[in-house]
């Protein structure tokens, strides 16, 4: 992104300082003001690309500060952005509808969905360059598809097709982590631990050295927390950093999503080289695939970044793929067959599924499912 003049109006130092630092790693040159008055000043003195403003000035009003810009030559085409603590709707109705471009409440999520706000309203084009290792996504519309399941065992078969390939598992399934239960993994190390870590502390060598090798899995772990007073913990905007810091660790990052799918996980799908679309058969999951697509595409998801999988984990009744694709619009890339009692001994005895039955059907299936993922996700690196 080329550099652009931004100026922050904030009357709070802490925060102000915060968002220059953000807003300067970006490669904007900043300015900042702790009033309205002075924010005025500044912005028709030397006329910044982009405003953004916190609507608590304590010496003037949201409508005020914002009528004041639109009704002035110097000012008037400026896009503003209102970066917000107010959950109230009445303050997004008032300034919206007094020329802000965009209200934005202040979070946990804003270090992931600031830049590319920016970036909207600068009105350039941000590039998701594609560094590191791969990055797999696991994503499923509805509870109940063996989305953490598949996760682990297709991680697995990564690894056994590229052995000399390094695989780590990131599970971010809220508010309770699912992978470890069925990897065999009881310790301590987990995502919320990790983001409560500082930024200098999560290296390269810290995850290669710290994440627990599952062995007979053949990767290492990232688990998720490990219950949900535990996951009310996890520092957000941590979760971008970590992730890639993994990818400069690890030439393959499988990321398990559940069904989160949310703003913490959206900026994490739109970097994946490959997000795995899971569905089972039935009507209703179908459905709610379709509303997930929908979603994702107006998000700028292209569609030939989506490995859609129908998972037939509990027998032939359902949707057929073709009629399921008629539904959701997108080719389905793999058939997993029902697995029957096999899948579900190989998970209580914290095994992958190729390993336990390698001549089983599905596991030739896995195993195939694999290599594809993996020349997908180079084509798609390349193109």
């Amino acid at each position: 992104m080329p550099d652009k003049s931004i100026l922050i109006v904030d009357a709070d130092n802490a925060s102000l300082n915060f968002l220059t630092r953000m807003v300067k790693d970006q490669g904007h040159f900043v300015m900042g003001a702790n009033s309205g008055k002075e924010g005025l000043l500044i912005i028709w003195r030397d006329r910044p690309d982009l405003i953004i403003f916190d609507p608590s000035l304590q010496d003037v009003s949201p409508e005020d500060f914002l009528r004041k810009l639109r009704r002035d030559l110097r000012s008037t085409d400026i896009p503003i952005l209102a970066l917000s603590s107010s959950h109230n709707p009445g303050l997004k109705e008032t300034c919206l509808q007094a020329g802000c471009n965009e209200y934005v409440l202040k979070s946990g999520e804003i270090v992931a969905t600031l830049p590319e706000v920016i970036a909207r309203l600068l009105g350039v084009k941000q590039e998701l360059i594609k560094e590191g290792g791969h990055l797999i996504v696991f994503l499923s519309a509805k509870g109940g598809t063996g989305t953490s399941s598949l996760c682990a065992n297709l991680a697995m078969a990564i690894h056994h097709s590229k052995p000399e390939s390094s695989v780590v598992v990131v599970d971010m399934v809220l508010p309770i982590g699912s992978i470890a239960p069925i990897v065999g993994y009881q310790g301590e190390l987990d995502l919320v631990s990790v983001t409560e870590l500082s930024p200098g502390k999560t290296t390269e060598e810290y995850f290669r050295s710290r994440l627990p090798v599952m062995e007979v899995w053949q990767f290492q772990l990232l688990a998720g927390a490990p219950d949900p007073e535990r996951a009310n913990d996890l520092k957000i905007a941590r979760i971008p950093e970590v992730i890639k810091a993994l990818q400069s660790s690890y030439d393959y990052v499988i990321v398990d999503l559940g069904r989160s799918l949310s703003r913490i996980s959206l900026p994490i799908i739109q970097k994946a080289d490959l997000l795995v679309l899971i569905m089972s058969t039935d009507q209703s999951t179908i459905t709610l695939t379709k509303k997930i697509l929908d979603y994702l595409h107006a998000q700028g998801i292209d569609s030939r970044n989506i490995y859609a999988i129908l998972n037939r984990a509990v027998g032939l009744e359902g949707l057929t793929k073709t009629e399921a694709e008629k539904i959701i619009g997108l080719p389905i890339k793999s058939t997993l067959p029902y697995m029957g009692s096999n899948f579900a001994l190989a998970n209580n005895l914290n095994q992958p599924i190729i390993l336990k039955y390698p001549e089983d059907s599905a596991s030739i299936v896995f195993r195939d499912v694999a290599s594809d993922m993996i020349k997908t996700a180079n084509s798609l690196r390349s193109r």
